[in-house]
Formats: structure tokens, C-alpha cells, sequence
């Protein structure tokens, strides 16, 4: 297996982490590792993660923004590009409110660390993404919580093409001021 040396990029938000690996190309295509405990401890990453999930999504598409206080988070995209959201949920943080947003694909080989007390969402800019995300804990709708995607005291600057596809959940998401 080649060494495969993860790069950290410095982000604005306290504990979020933008994190790129290299792809390894040959004749038959390409060689990418999309995780390794062991490797991610190293850069400070030591949260355990207990399920994996996926999404697959069509341009237009935006998911977010969901939070639940108890778990982390580790996202990347192994088909596609998307713009990549989070917001500091932490109100005793001097970033409350804030967020920061990044552009991740498959091609890139960006994958992005959630910490704790961070709503995540995502906009899918090609014609279709596969986005999987590691969490710390399993999915439970009851603690769940949603802050409104075009919420104007958060501000995310979205790329949008057009009105964005939203579930009835997100389309229903309450503002900002909601979150405990």
C-alpha cells in the first residue's frame, strides 16, 4: 500500500478540520485510502466512530442543516463534488452562528472532521454525488435537530443554481434562534 500522508488545512471554526489525501493512480484506475484510525489520531482525531452512512444525491440537491449535539462527524465524497457546510452551534463559542463552507470531491480527496456542537448540510454541484459520512453515534431521529438552510442570521452563502431540492423536513427547519 503507498503512503498515503494526510494534509490538515487550517480552518476559521475552532476543532473543524479540513483534511486531504492523495489519490494513487495507475493503469487500472486509482488507489485512495478514505480512512485509518491509527492515521487519523496522529492529526488529532481520536473520536471513535461507531456507523457509517451514505447518501446519493442529483445537482440541486441540499441536505442540511442537521445536528445532534451527542456525535461527531467525518464526511467525504467518493463520487462528485458538493459544497460542504457547517455551522458552530456552541452558543458559549465567540463563532456561534458562524459558519464555513468548503468545496469537496471525489477528485480532490478533501474529507471534513464535525466536531461535536456543529449543524452539517451539504449542495451537491455536479450531477451527482455519493457522499458517506462516519459518526460517533448511531442516527436517532428524536435528537435530531435542524436549523433552517437559508436561516439570514447564519447567511450561508450557498452556490445556488436555481431553487435547491429539499426534503419536508429541511424545508420545514427552524431558524437559529431555536437551537438550545
Amino acid at each position: 500500500m503507498p503512503n498515503n500522508p494526510i494534509v490538515v488545512k487550517p480552518t476559521r471554526l475552532d476543532g473543524v478540520k479540513l483534511l486531504v489525501r492523495a489519490a494513487h493512480p495507475d493503469t487500472r484506475g486509482f488507489f485512495r485510502r478514505l480512512y485509518s484510525e491509527s492515521e487519523y489520531v496522529e492529526v488529532g482525531i481520536t473520536d471513535r466512530f461507531c456507523e457509517d452512512n451514505m447518501s446519493t444525491s442529483r445537482r440541486g440537491v441540499l441536505r442540511g442543516l442537521h445536528y445532534d449535539f451527542r456525535l461527531a462527524k467525518f464526511v467525504q465524497v467518493v463520487e462528485g463534488e458538493i459544497f460542504d457546510v457547517v455551522v458552530d452551534l456552541r452558543r458559549s463559542a465567540p463563532t456561534f452562528g458562524q459558519w464555513e463552507a468548503f468545496r469537496i470531491s471525489s477528485r480532490g480527496c478533501e474529507q471534513i472532521y464535525v466536531p461535536r456542537g456543529f449543524a452539517h448540510g451539504f449542495y451537491v454541484l455536479s450531477e451527482f454525488a455519493v457522499v458517506t459520512y462516519k459518526q460517533t453515534e448511531p442516527y436517532d431521529a428524536q435528537r435530531e435537530g435542524q436549523v433552517r438552510w437559508d436561516d439570514p442570521d447564519v447567511g450561508v452563502a450557498w452556490p445556488l443554481d436555481g431553487e435547491p431540492i429539499l426534503s419536508v423536513k429541511d424545508r420545514a427547519a427552524p431558524a437559529l434562534a431555536s437551537v438550545p
